[in-house]
């Protein structure tokens, strides 16, 4: 059996807000410390039927970045349903969400910037 370890390390000041987040896999290709600016971390908890996460960004994320991860994230939750479930239909609507999100969220972001 092979066993693989992920290493995330958490950089906090002194009101615990993150200023670096740092992670690793054992099994990576990459052989140094990744460095990231936000994660979203999901266990599933078959016992209690719920889902555990860790959501944390650093104060270096800005706005438009979060929109950008967020999108990203949608598109990859959809393609992972459609790998596990192939729930092609529910993909496709999650995926038509995700662009329709993004497209506001940048509109949004536009009419801010204009004020």
């Amino acid at each position: 059996m092979i066993k693989s370890t992920i290493t995330i390390d958490v950089v906090l000041d002194e009101k615990r807000v993150p200023e670096e987040i740092n992670w690793k896999a054992s099994e990576s290709t990459a052989d140094s410390v990744r460095k990231s600016k936000a994660m979203m971390l999901s266990f599933w908890d078959g016992a209690e039927k719920t889902a555990l996460r860790v959501d944390l960004w650093t104060k270096e994320m800005m706005v438009d970045e979060m929109g950008d991860f967020f999108y990203q994230t949608l598109m990859t939750m959809a393609d992972t349903l459609d790998r596990s479930t192939h729930q092609h239909e529910l993909v496709r609507e999650i995926k038509h969400f995700a662009a329709d999100f993004y497209k506001k969220f940048r509109e949004a972001e536009q009419k801010q910037h204009k004020h």
